[in-house]
């Protein structure tokens, strides 16, 4: 039988916390302490100070949700490749709530998790990049955080469109169970990733983007305008048509829900 790509699957060691500032700043410390490996998981019933995309908090009630953190070696993936590890989790999370809460779910470029036109869920990627004796960055680890909105019926008001499973399908769900359920997904998307390529992963990411082929609102800086959506290029890069077709990295547009 072929050797697994790595020593421990994805999820491997499961370290469970009761309340924590932020899963990937505790995934971090484990890093420079030399204490992490690949695959580890990090699940808290609370976070004190979760952390969502373009420096925003990620607000979440205790013992409710799932906020997980996963290290990840990136193996022969370069830094470029950045957007292929990416669109890998967001699959992931996709395939996930798509088993439970149905068809109406899309991923939001770059990686939020949406059913219907409400936010279930997100992703945020830290990286952490070395240096090599040419003078290029290598890439030592990746901090996945993921955050998915079960079991909370509630939220502040100043969460413009959220919605969780519970309230998708009117049941309570295990947030520890469905954590590792994510982490085994994971595991084998990753293996795909490595050993196949991107391919049809990047293929089931732009099937399930959000607004595809539909009118958006977006902003850039002080400009608003309304594109329709067309794709997500393999590096990531947002493709819209108006008057023109324009591509964008992400951070360079907010869209205007």
């Amino acid at each position: 039988m072929p050797q697994p790509l790595f020593a421990n699957p994805i999820g491997s060691p499961f370290i469970e916390l009761q309340s924590v500032d932020s899963t990937n700043n505790y995934a971090r410390q484990q890093i420079h302490a030399g204490l992490a490996q690949h695959g580890m998981a990090v699940f808290a019933h609370e976070q004190v100070a979760g952390k969502g995309q373009r420096g925003k908090a990620w607000t979440s009630e205790k013992g409710a949700n799932i906020a997980l953190s996963i290290v990840i070696k990136p193996a022969s993936l370069r830094l470029m490749q950045q957007f292929q590890l990416s669109a890998c989790a967001a699959v992931v999370i996709y395939n996930f709530f798509v088993k439970y809460a149905g068809d109406d779910t899309k991923i939001k470029w770059p990686n939020d998790l949406y059913w219907q036109d409400r936010k279930a869920g997100g992703i945020l990627i830290e990286n952490i990049v070395g240096s090599t004796a040419s003078g290029n960055g290598s890439w030592d680890w990746a901090i996945i955080g993921i955050g998915i909105n079960l079991n909370q019926v509630i939220f502040p008001s100043f969460l413009p469109n959220p919605v969780s499973l519970m309230q998708i399908t009117g049941k309570r769900f295990d947030p520890i169970e469905l954590a590792k359920e994510i982490c085994s997904k994971l595991d084998t998307c990753f293996q795909q990733l490595i050993k196949e390529g991107f391919d049809d992963i990047y293929a089931a990411y732009t099937s399930a983007l959000y607004k595809r082929n539909e009118k958006v609102k977006l902003k850039k800086d002080n400009r608003l305008f309304e594109p329709v959506i067309k794709t997500v290029t393999v590096t990531g890069r947002l493709v819209v048509q108006h008057a023109i077709e324009e591509e964008f990295d992400f951070g360079e547009v907010e869209w205007v829900l």
